[in-house]
């Protein structure tokens, strides 16, 4: 299984750790998507900056 990861709002007046987070994602800009293993690692990524991303469960 995998996590399609799709940046919705901008990193403007985010904290750094935030900021860090999306980039280690692979995230840029938004409406950018990335496709990532469901590991708990890359869960609490997602957990961390869940209010500016949309995640998806995929199977692949």
């Amino acid at each position: 299984m995998s996590l399609k990861i799709t940046q919705t709002k901008s990193i403007i007046s985010e904290k750094q750790n935030q900021r860090d987070t999306l980039r280690s994602l692979g995230l840029k800009k938004i409406g950018q998507t990335v496709v990532r293993e469901d590991t708990k690692a890359n869960r609490g990524y997602v957990r961390a900056v869940a209010h500016l991303v949309e995640v998806e469960e995929i199977d692949a």
